[in-house]
């Protein structure tokens, strides 16, 4: 059934339905977008923004501010959802936030500063182990799984003879 066949009495209730109906859908659509875009900071602006806009809106019906309330809950569960979403992009860390201060920011000095540290801690407060390559009671045969097997076989056949 398309809007032209709609009785003239139904448009209204059937556009406030495809509104419920759709708008959430959207609205999650929109923001998932977004997130995998712009990143969490761009999605904290959108929520601050709807939820102002929702705040600010003077509803006249009778029902308007359980309305509010019920479309306040709508963007914070929809963002909840897209932040927990596995192709939302976090923003990288601000670097400038990680720097210690007083830190020069020129490579030579930065250079220096590491040379200066490596020489500063040689020798290190832990020398260096001697390693010896000689190995006590000669060469050991290496064995594979049958022949493993094969030796385990000899040596109980070897007990259960004795035992007899």
């Amino acid at each position: 059934m398309s809007v032209h066949t709609l009785h003239p009495d139904r448009v209204d209730e059937t556009r406030m339905h495809a509104y419920s109906t759709f708008a959430p859908l959207l609205i999650h659509s929109l923001t998932q977008r977004l997130a995998r875009c712009q990143g969490m900071k761009e999605l904290d602006k959108i929520e601050t923004s709807l939820l102002r806009l929702i705040e600010e809106t003077v509803v006249a019906a009778p029902d308007g501010e359980a309305m509010k309330e019920f479309a306040i809950e709508l963007v914070v569960s929809t963002l909840r959802n897209v932040r927990e979403h596995p192709d939302a992009k976090y923003d990288l860390e601000e670097i400038d936030e990680r720097r210690t201060a007083g830190r020069s920011e020129n490579p030579e000095t930065l250079e220096e500063q590491l040379q200066s540290g490596l020489v500063d801690s040689f020798p290190a407060s832990d020398p260096p182990a001697v390693v010896s390559t000689a190995i006590s009671g000669g060469a050991k045969d290496i064995v594979g799984t049958d022949e493993a097997l094969r030796r385990k076989k000899e040596a109980r056949r070897k007990q259960s003879e004795a035992a007899s």
